[in-house]
């Protein structure tokens, strides 16, 4: 494994900025807290507090060491601004080694940084193609996969296609989904959970792909589906603040007995919800990853998935770019026609004792 040793031995620093991501950090950070020094670093890339702090208090990590703040903006102006945060502080820092997750700005920014830095750079949820470049994410995890020098996998494809694209192999390790750890980790948690007011039965609906809710004529396709759709099964629908925006400007006002608004809830709650309901509509990447482990029917409202295992064998199917392809899928699961899937190949809730023996072996960092 090709890592820059010569270094003063500091810190793991973990890097995150989105919401997916802390569900990745949680159960490596914890994995590691006995035994390494450890860092976070919150970029601020999503800086509402229904979209991040109360990740931390649900998921027992303590506040960031560091938040960059960096907000809103453009790609480039978010990235620059987290370079330039970023660049600080490891030299500050001097990290024994930088951990990025998943595909956000935030995990670009990371690597370039350390790369240049010469400071190790591992790569969580490495490997995970879409094959769609107009999709930021996927320039991220291309770009981050080149330069990362450990590049940990949740699926036998991810090694694949890191394989394809001139990797070298012992530079990847299949380690599993760590998402299924802190999935796994908080399940018994949603028994408490108290859903309040939610329909007995109901489809579980999030949007937040900016092919699906950007352009106002597409999002208004998928709104008028979603009302159609309702009329099948009622519907509840946390809303993304900035789908929220979109949905004021289209003027959405759905009837709530079909088709229920609500703000962004928080992880534990969201899992509940899922488990309840009877379908999950969806465009998110992590939720086709959840409904597979829980067996919950998934349709993806988009062309193409860069979790191909949770079509192939999962609960997942992809619908397209026409809302009008859900109906058909609807019908099936509500006539009881619907894949019963399996879950996939270590996504068993260790991932992140793996990526520790990694990390040992590695010598990064002297033992706390």
């Amino acid at each position: 494994m090709m890592c820059h040793n010569a270094r003063v031995k500091g810190p793991l620093v973990h890097v995150v900025g989105a919401r997916p991501n802390f569900i990745k950090l949680a159960p490596l950070y914890l994995q590691l807290r006995d035994e390494f020094e450890q860092q976070i670093i919150h970029t601020g890339q999503h800086y509402d507090r229904r979209m991040s702090g109360d990740f931390f208090d649900v998921l027992g990590l303590p506040e960031p060491d560091h938040n960059l703040a960096v907000g809103s903006g453009s790609h480039a102006e978010q990235t620059a601004r987290i370079m330039m945060g970023l660049e600080k502080l490891f030299i500050e820092i001097s990290p024994a080694a930088v951990i990025v997750y998943g595909d956000v700005n935030s995990t670009l920014a990371a690597s370039l940084v350390a790369s240049k830095l010469l400071i190790p750079c591992l790569h969580v949820e490495a490997g995970l193609r879409s094959n769609d470049r107009t999709m930021p994410e996927e320039l991220n995890r291309l770009v981050t996969d080149q330069l990362s020098d450990v590049l940990l996998t949740p699926s036998r494809d991810a090694n694949e296609n890191l394989l394809r694209e001139g990797i070298s192999g012992d530079r990847i390790f299949f380690v599993g989904n760590i998402m299924i750890d802190t999935l796994n980790r908080m399940l018994p948690l949603t028994e408490t959970i108290d859903l309040g007011d939610l329909p007995d039965s109901f489809a579980l609906v999030t949007l937040h792909r900016p092919s699906n809710v950007d352009e106002s004529g597409k999002l208004s396709r998928i709104s008028e589906h979603l009302v159609q759709l309702s009329e099948l099964l009622p519907m509840v629908f946390p809303v993304h603040p900035r789908t929220r925006a979109c949905l004021d400007k289209l003027g959405f006002r759905p009837d709530s007995k079909r088709i229920k608004l609500i703000d962004p809830v928080d992880y534990l709650r969201f899992i509940a919800m899922q488990k309840k309901s009877r379908v999950v509509i969806t465009d998110s990447g992590g939720i086709q990853e959840e409904t597979t482990y829980l067996r919950k029917p998934c349709l993806t409202l988009r062309p193409n998935t860069e979790r191909p295992v949770t079509t192939e064998i999962g609960t997942n199917t992809l619908i397209g770019d026409d809302p009008a392809a859900i109906l058909p899928h609807l019908e099936n699961i509500l006539a009881g026609n619907y894949k019963l899937g399996q879950v996939p190949e270590l996504w068993d809730g260790d991932t992140a004792a793996r990526i520790k023996k990694i990390l040992q072996d590695m010598s990064l960092c002297e033992p706390k």
